[in-house]
């Protein structure tokens, strides 16, 4: 598993199309053959982009989940609502589908920034909100979910 490393500020142009800078083009060109999955985040009015052996591990994981059980099949059609397959193209640009530019609300200047194994895209304004509003209590959090993991070693 590949961790992405980065924070990146790039442009979309009229048609949605990002231009990645090089130094990410670098981190994913041992997936570019394989293409990559673009989603809605669960959580923010982001873009989460998964490498494609990601996208199929998690993929793995719920399909493991009872479709008799009404709670999984909502979660499901909600969780994978406007999946695309993306492919880099030789410049190194993204197409993002207009759905998902309004989704996440993507302007002309966003934020591609690394989120462990994926990628989130963000209209720059919202990204600069959700990064400024994390910072009242992020030590709290941090303390919360990393403190108490004593059982591994997080080094």
């Amino acid at each position: 598993m590949q961790h992405f490393i980065g924070t990146y500020e790039c442009k979309a142009d009229i048609k949605g199309r990002i231009m990645l800078p090089s130094a990410l083009k670098k981190q994913l060109s041992s997936k570019l053959d394989k293409g990559f999955v673009l989603k809605r985040a669960v959580f923010n009015h982001c873009l989460e982009l998964y490498p494609l052996l990601e996208w199929e591990g998690l993929m793995n994981r719920i399909n493991k989940l009872n479709r008799f059980n009404k709670k999984n099949i909502d979660f499901i059609r909600r969780f994978t609502a406007g999946v695309r397959f993306i492919e880099i193209d030789v410049s190194g640009r993204i197409l993002i589908p207009k759905d998902l530019i309004i989704h996440a609300q993507i302007s002309q200047n966003i934020v591609v920034s690394s989120a462990v194994n994926i990628l989130e895209i963000w209209d720059k304004v919202l990204y600069e909100k959700a990064i400024n509003d994390a910072k009242t209590d992020f030590g709290d959090l941090a303390e919360e979910v990393m403190g108490s993991n004593n059982d591994e070693d997080v080094s």
